[in-house]
């Protein structure tokens, strides 16, 4: 499977999915697809990390957990994350979350994202590799 990460059309708000080969790599698509409703990720230069630890009951709540913890380290620290790396160890994760200060001229944010909500959460396999997916609120 080709990792990749892709939007879906959600009312007023917008569907952020990752799908990977690995359960960790879909993980790190959702979070680059959620990077992308703000700004082009590529565009993100990769200057500082920041490590996230979070853990939940189950796939689809850490899933939540993880990009709520990514949107938090956006707004707190005024950055915006072009590369994501996960690890997961059942349902614990252990990320680094790596890009720089918001640069609005040059990144040109399209809009906040407020969090990822439960609404269409979902990770499971797909074909030969994993999908997880989420709306966000924006």
């Amino acid at each position: 499977m080709h990792n990749h990460w892709e939007h879906f059309e959600h009312g007023a708000d917008i569907g952020v999915r990752g799908l990977a080969a690995t359960k960790a790599g879909a993980f790190e698509q959702a979070a680059l697809a959620l990077t992308a409703v703000v700004t082009d990720p590529s565009g993100v230069a990769a200057h500082d990390s920041v490590e996230i630890a979070c853990e939940a009951p189950d796939d689809e709540l850490l899933l939540a957990h993880w990009l709520n913890a990514v949107v938090t380290e956006m707004a707190t620290r005024r950055m915006l994350f072009g590369r994501y790396e996960v690890q997961l160890d059942g349902h614990r994760l252990h990320g680094r979350a790596t890009g720089e200060a918001v640069q609005v001229p040059r990144h040109r944010p399209a809009v906040e994202v407020k969090g990822a909500t439960c609404t269409a959460l979902r990770v499971a396999r797909h074909g030969d590799g994993w999908l997880a997916q989420t709306v966000v609120d924006v």
